[in-house]
């Protein structure tokens, strides 16, 4: 019997299912939900992401000012993360800030492997001689929020297991070269939003052993139940906000949930560090909601110190459209500033 990789039939076979899935894809029919420019999920269950969806190589070459590397953290849950470390390092003395980071993309999209994000801590790393975990959760709509919580977490909880107290750890990058009792965390957007809530869940289980000194948000994903500043002139952006939340958590409690709105979190005050910088973009749908959670914070008689920074005429997260710019270059020099304690809030 021939191959049936040989028959003209099966060619025409491929040819035409592929066609067929083109064409339903095509069908708008066929959408069950659309949340540009994040995501596209249809009716059949296939889930099409609209960007976020390149992957760059970590660079070990010993000419790379900064090395990276990736590293399975849980693989029953496909959990990782990417390490950047400095080429100068092992020639320190004295060790290094810890920058855990957790990208964006509306909880659908992206990861650190992505070249924006990957580019971005590699200019992070070699402007403020920090070590860097970069964190690789799992998405939405398949893997629903809390999800990425509990995965960002998890992460937290293996770097801090390479500290004296914690045993250790085996990951000799973080091991040799990490001062644990200067790890930072960040984020954007809705990475920004996990950022918040695991330093929150550090400042509640401090058994965990995790000790944050500080959080640095970018544009953060909050949002609430009523509006509040310039929100309600943008009718548009406010549904893709609420489409956003309702599919990445569909079980949530709803816009007010503790975990979208801090506003709402009785436990606001116990936020696990000891520092926050909140930056926020001008023409940004999130701007509000970044400058109203100073004011939670002061609010709630947490006792660090915070401070929002607010960017004119800047879109969200511009530092990553826009790496360039003379405000990004400004972000940047400011958040090495922070990581390396020096940040002034008076």
């Amino acid at each position: 019997m021939s191959d049936n990789k040989s028959c003209p039939f099966f060619y025409f076979f491929i040819i035409f299912h592929l066609l067929a899935a083109q064409s339903f894809a095509a069908n708008s029919t066929n959408i069950s939900y659309e949340i540009e420019p994040f995501i596209r999920v249809y009716k059949n269950g296939t889930i099409e992401r609209l960007t976020g969806t390149d992957t760059v190589p970590p660079s070990l070459i010993p000419k790379s000012k900064v090395l990276s590397k990736d590293i399975i953290i849980e693989p029953s849950l496909n959990i990782s993360a990417r390490l950047y470390l400095r080429r100068s390092a092992s020639a320190q003395r004295h060790k290094l800030p810890l920058l855990v980071y957790i990208h964006g993309g509306a909880f659908f999209t992206s990861s650190p492997f992505s070249s924006g994000y990957h580019n971005y801590l590699n200019s992070v790393v070699a402007k403020s001689n920090v070590v860097a975990v970069s964190v690789n959760y799992r998405l939405a709509p398949e893997h629903p929020l809390p999800a990425a919580y509990e995965d960002s977490w998890l992460v937290l909880k293996w770097v801090f297991s390479h500290s004296k107290e914690g045993g250790g750890g085996s990951e000799a990058w973080l091991r040799n070269n990490v001062d644990f009792d200067r790890v930072y965390v960040s984020g954007d957007s809705a990475g920004g939003n996990i950022a918040h809530n695991v330093v929150a869940r550090a400042g509640l289980e401090e058994i965990s052993g995790v000790r944050i000194h500080g959080l640095f948000l970018n544009c953060p994903h909050f949002w609430g139940k009523e509006r509040i500043g310039n929100e309600a002139s943008d009718p548009k952006m406010v549904a893709v906000e609420e489409s956003i939340w309702i599919h990445a958590y569909p079980n949530s409690t709803g816009f007010d949930d503790p975990l979208l709105n801090p506003d709402y979190d009785p436990n606001l005050s116990k936020l696990g560090c000891k520092k926050v910088v909140v930056y926020v973009a001008e023409n940004d749908i999130l701007r509000d909601r970044g400058l109203q959670y100073e004011k939670a914070l002061e609010k709630s008689k947490w006792k660090g110190e915070v401070k929002s920074v607010e960017v004119k005429g800047a879109v969200h997260v511009f530092n990553l459209n826009f790496p360039k710019s003379n405000d990004s270059i400004e972000m940047l020099k400011h958040f090495a500033l922070f990581l390396n304690d020096k940040e002034k809030f008076n």
